[in-house]
């Protein structure tokens, strides 16, 4: 009997083993490097398997292949924190009661603080909160450029100039992947505007492209290593950016040796056999975006799906381009939801919220400061009145993709109110009345609802209290909601909205020490800034963007955020609107400006900005002084260092960002009269002086020629400008480049 027995187990951990040996599953091979298991992986899919994980299987997920232990792919918007869970086939949040994020600063404020620090300490805390809720790809960041003020979505980018998105992208990518969460950079490329977004053909000079356009998304692919792409809405060379040939095959896959994946948009798929040529991994979206026709559990209609899968079957194409999908796609799940070594992850910790208030604080922006009334002296004034809508709105909600469930929002009221505690007495006016999500009654302290009143009696009520007043606080600026700072649909117009002109007129009119904070992610005009003393861009600043604005108001934090666009004086003034090609027909958007975006064109046209590309003041002053360069002439191969003394000649302790252009002075193609080429962040103590030195090779005098289609450098003299805004240089130098 206990031979039987024996016999029994042994037969029975034979055909055990027979089958492993047969499966061989993924989870035996994890010490095999990534490039092997992805073969290995490979060999073992059914072609059915291999079409399923090219495809999404709900709003947000895709599928993973259980019989092998290979997960599902989890994605999440979006740049500025994890979005709130939502059903498995609608838009609708699924009322999770654990999934309340911490909202991070919009990618607008993170480029305005010019500080690559806080881009990685920025990445790493949104890595841990999207691996805590198993998400392994989240869908940002985003570096499209700034092209017109107009561009609904400019709040969720890094400003007008390659240079700074580019060195401001790579640390964000580099600390979100850190944590296993692939970074997935969007939208490439050449998506500049959300009118005609899903049918408009982008027009735009293989010059503009490569200098103005690309060089976020090849910074980081080639120097972060970006784990995935985000392809666009609009179309390219007459081809949609979401299967492109020339975008996606030519120059990312070919040219810059992407081993990613690419991903729709949602929705952004058109055709089968286009999205199988060139150049799409993962298709998400399709048919099921309630936008258009709305079926459920559409998934095996998608492009990539069952129409991809017959044509195989069919014998009508071959698999070479589908296993290089899954390749991809593998690789993107070895990195993450496979990855040997890969953190749990933190949500929202008070260490998550204090990053989020630290680079609100560094990128708030200091425009003007007369008299020097900021910072607010309270032992100096008994009372203040805070006047606005955006004082009291949440702008963690709405805006398309972006919107949040945050964990919390501090207003600026609330900011102000807890700063101040109850040392001087604070009123509140709403000057002007939007629509849309409110939060009322502040900290029990203020009533705010002022429901039913019309937009006259609410100027009359703020003007009036404005008058009894030591300081005004405007908080005014664009909001979250259609045609304003939100996916979708651009703005109409550069003004602000609701009257809030008119109504900062008569504020400055009544009182002297009016401030006005503009909270917002685009520039706006401002016909009353010669008479305000002092404004202030407080962007969309997330959680703790109340208690950030507070600490900058009253001085416990020394601004130091310079701005990452220019702010034009009116609409006409910008290259996309002075030459008439915005946002262009539902067909066409011709890039006529060229190169010219942003400073590029303020300085080729000699205009006067409202205020500059790189402005920003501080409480305190910095002097510039002693540049100086290591050599008199380059060679290919070679590097010059310039260095430069700068100074604290003030009474508080701040940080200034030194920035370097290059002018090329004679060229055989027109060049811009200088262009951002490096830039650093120096904290001085009053009376502190630092050498600060950058070092320039021949990629920053480069370049893109149209007929060799190659980065070029010509013989001749270059100028070197150092200064605190592209229109406030305080020092210079040259040198000779030959080759």
């Amino acid at each position: 009997m206990n031979l039987y027995r024996k016999f029994f187990f042994i037969t029975i951990l034979s055909i055990i083993s027979i089958v492993l040996i047969a499966q061989k599953p993924i989870y035996l091979d994890l010490n095999r490097n990534i490039e092997e298991r992805i073969e290995d992986a490979l060999s073992r899919m059914t072609l059915e398997e291999k079409v399923a994980i090219c495809h999404a299987q709900s709003k947000f997920s895709s599928a993973g292949v259980p019989r092998l232990g290979i997960p599902e792919n989890w994605m999440t918007d979006g740049p500025h924190g994890i979005r709130a869970e939502v059903l498995w086939d609608e838009w609708k949040q699924a009322g999770w009661t654990n999934d309340s994020c911490i909202a991070f600063p919009a990618l607008t404020c993170l480029a305005a603080s010019w500080n690559t620090e806080m881009s990685a300490i920025y990445g790493n805390a949104i890595g841990e909160e999207a691996r805590y809720r198993n998400k392994n790809v989240l869908l940002g960041p985003g570096v499209n450029i700034y092209r017109s003020p107009l561009n609904g979505r400019n709040f969720e980018y890094m400003g007008e100039d390659p240079y700074l998105a580019s060195k401001m992208v790579v640390p964000y990518i580099k600390s979100v992947q850190k944590n296993g969460v692939a970074a997935c950079v969007k939208h490439f490329a050449v998506n500049n505007q959300e009118t005609y977004r899903h049918s408009v053909n982008v027009k735009v000079s293989d010059r503009a492209l490569h200098e103005i356009y690309l060089p976020a998304f090849k910074t980081a692919v080639e120097v972060a290593g970006a784990w995935a792409i985000m392809g666009a809405y609009n179309k390219y060379k007459g081809e949609q950016c979401c299967h492109n040939q020339y975008l996606l095959n030519d120059i990312l896959k070919r040219d810059w040796k992407f081993d990613g994946v690419v991903v729709s948009d949602w929705g952004g798929v058109y055709d089968t056999k286009l999205a199988i040529s060139n150049g799409l991994d993962m298709e998400f979206g399709t048919w099921t975006d309630g936008l258009t026709m709305g079926a459920s559990n559409a998934y095996q209609n998608y492009f990539l799906a069952q129409p991809y899968l017959r044509l195989i079957q069919n014998g009508e194409i071959e698999t070479k381009e589908l296993d290089d999908k899954v390749r991809r796609i593998l690789r993107l799940i070895f990195r993450t939801n496979m990855a040997s070594e890969r953190y749990f992850g933190t949500f929202g910790t008070n260490e998550h919220a204090m990053v989020a208030k630290k680079v609100a604080q560094e990128g708030i922006v200091l425009l003007k400061n007369e008299r020097q009334i900021l910072p607010i002296e309270t032992k100096k004034i008994n009372k203040i009145v805070v006047i606005g809508e955006n004082a009291t709105r949440k702008m963690t909600i709405g805006g398309g993709s972006s919107s949040l469930k945050a964990k919390y929002e501090v207003t600026p009221l609330e900011g102000i109110l807890k700063r101040v505690g109850d040392s001087i007495q604070i009123q509140y006016a709403r000057g002007y009345e939007s629509y849309g999500e409110r939060k009322d009654d502040p900290m029990g302290k203020i009533n705010i609802n002022t429901t039913g009143k019309t937009a006259d009696e609410l100027l009359k009520e703020a003007v009036e209290v404005a008058q009894q007043a030591d300081y005004v606080i405007f908080v005014g600026g664009l909001n979250k909601n259609k045609k304003q700072d939100a996916e979708g649909e651009d703005r109409e117009s550069m003004d602000l909205p609701y009257s809030q002109n008119e109504l900062i007129e008569a504020l400055v009119r009544v009182n002297p020490n009016t401030v006005v904070i503009l909270i917002c992610g685009n520039a706006v005009t401002m016909p009353w800034v010669s008479k305000a003393p002092a404004v202030v861009y407080g962007w969309y600043a997330g959680s703790e963007a109340g208690n950030a604005l507070a600490s900058v108001l009253f001085g416990d934090v020394n601004p130091s955020g310079k701005l990452p666009f220019t702010i034009p004086v009116r609409l006409e003034d910008n290259s996309a609107h002075c030459l008439g090609e915005f946002p262009g027909t539902k067909e066409e958007v011709n890039y006529k400006e060229d190169i010219f975006v942003g400073y590029r064109w303020v300085e080729y046209k000699k205009l006067k900005p409202l205020f500059a590309f790189g402005h920003g003041l501080s409480y305190t002053s910095f002097e510039y002084s002693k540049l100086a360069l290591n050599r008199k002439q380059i060679q290919n191969n070679d590097s010059i260092e310039i260095s430069l003394k700068i100074k604290n000649t003030g009474t508080r302790a701040g940080s200034e960002i030194v920035q370097l252009y290059i002018n090329d002075e004679k060229s055989t193609v027109v060049r811009p009269v200088k262009e951002l080429k490096s830039f650093k962040k120096v904290y001085l103590n009053p009376g502190e002086e630092q050498s600060v030195t950058f070092s320039i090779d021949k990629t920053a005098l480069q370049f893109y020629n149209e007929k060799s289609q190659q980065w070029e450098v010509e013989d001749g003299n270059f100028k070197v400008f150092a200064g605190a805004a592209s229109d406030d240089i305080r020092c210079s130098g040259s040198f000779e480049y030959v080759k």
